[in-house]
């Protein structure tokens, strides 16, 4: 049985290549396909400067790579000095980063590298906050699909960074049965156990071998009552929605009864000061899109130096 280990974001060869071909879009926005004409019709054209990537507020770094591969797009001759790691905690007021190289480029590279690390850093940051929370616990903080369209390999990424871990990339990568498709079965007469194994028997049916196994199955139930009959069919996780600390004690029991194997993942409603009472029920897991649709941006600027 897969244990439900997902596809885990990390800084590699596929991110890069996905930050360099955005870069140019991004940078569009500012640009028009144009020039920054205030750096062009104020500053010399052979201007060149210093600058320090700075940490207004206490956080989590996190896409220092990605402003790197930005200043490279605007102008090859900046050169960028990471001044810390990705993951690190940087005080306030710390230099994260330095840039040298023509005035004019710095300026108009300034503000989409300030985005997305201003972005990144902040969900880095969110999610530290949660893992920091569950220190004592086994419990696992794991992130889900709600992410900014275009961005979640970053916003997963960040997530990495700041200690959680990535749920499923997408609808490609492992089986999730969600409330809307049992709603959907209904009308079908298929209820929640027999949907996981039509799920089993599509995967065996349509992948490899290698594939099928680890394709990981994950059914959602939100009542207790559904959980013994959802277990029988051996679902690799079973996520539990919007349950609270007694039933979710309840399910812990009921797991270890019949299969301590399945993965049992905690998710709906999930802040800083319940995540604590969430995870010493016992659950392996708990899933919340908090880092990724709602966490506040870090303040991140630029200063000469």
């Amino acid at each position: 049985m897969n244990q439900g280990l997902f596809q885990q974001s990390q800084w590699d060869q596929t991110l890069e290549a996905f930050v360099r071909q955005r870069a140019t879009d991004w940078l569009a926005e500012d640009l028009g396909f144009e020039c920054d004409w205030t750096s062009v019709g104020l500053v010399p054209a052979d201007s060149r400067s210093v600058a320090a990537v700075v940490v207004r507020s206490e956080g989590i770094v996190s896409g220092l790579d990605a402003g790197k591969i930005v200043a490279e797009v605007v102008d090859t001759f900046i050169t960028w000095e990471s001044c810390s790691r990705d993951g690190d905690r940087a005080a306030a007021g710390s230099v994260i980063a330095k840039m040298s190289g023509p005035t004019r480029s710095i300026l108009t590279a300034e503000r989409t590298i300030l985005n997305i690390l201003g972005r990144l850093c902040g969900v880095a940051t969110a999610t530290r906050l949660l893992v920091d929370c569950l220190q004592d616990s086994a419990c696992q903080i794991f992130d889900t699909r709600k992410t900014i369209p275009g961005w979640r390999l970053l916003d997963k990424y960040a997530v990495r960074s700041g200690g959680g871990w990535n749920h499923r990339m997408g609808l490609y990568d492992a089986i999730l049965i969600k409330d809307n498709h049992l709603l959907a079965l209904q009308q079908y007469g298929i209820g929640p156990a027999e949907a996981v194994c039509r799920a089993k028997s599509m995967v065996n049916r349509c992948f490899p071998v290698d594939r099928a196994e680890a394709m990981v199955i994950e059914i959602e139930i939100d009542r207790i009552d559904s959980l013994s009959a959802v277990l029988d069919a051996r679902p690799d996780i079973v996520l539990l929605d919007n349950m609270g600390v007694r039933e979710l004690e309840q399910a812990v029991g009921i797991r270890n009864r019949i299969d301590p194997s399945v993965v049992l993942e905690a998710s709906g409603g999930v802040t800083l000061e319940n995540v604590a009472s969430l995870a010493a029920t016992g659950i392996d897991r708990i899933s919340t899109g908090w880092p990724t649709h709602s966490s506040p941006w870090l303040d991140v600027a630029l200063d000469w130096l």
